[in-house]
């Protein structure tokens, strides 16, 4: 997402909470004051590509721990706990 979310001080103030939700999910967020910008709020893309390339790392090693499932496994728990 390269667009940029702009909010002005005051407004910005009283949406702390979901600039935040904005700012988690990889958005930047521009904060303004009579018009002009004053702050930006950028996602830790650093800490956040380490997480992700730890969760992964661990599940490769999953994978290999556990192998592959047999397909007929896999094709009965597609419909597990379903009701008809």
């Amino acid at each position: 997402m390269a667009d940029i979310l702009e909010y002005d001080a005051a407004d910005a103030e009283a949406r702390f909470d979901e600039l935040l939700d904005q700012i988690e999910r990889g958005r930047m967020v521009s904060i303004t004051r009579d018009g002009k910008a004053i702050a930006r709020l950028v996602p830790e893309t650093e800490v956040r590509r380490a997480e992700v390339a730890e969760a992964i790392e661990r599940l490769k090693a999953l994978r290999e721990e556990l192998g592959k499932a047999p397909l007929d496994e896999v094709l009965a728990s597609i419909h597990e706990g379903h009701k008809y």
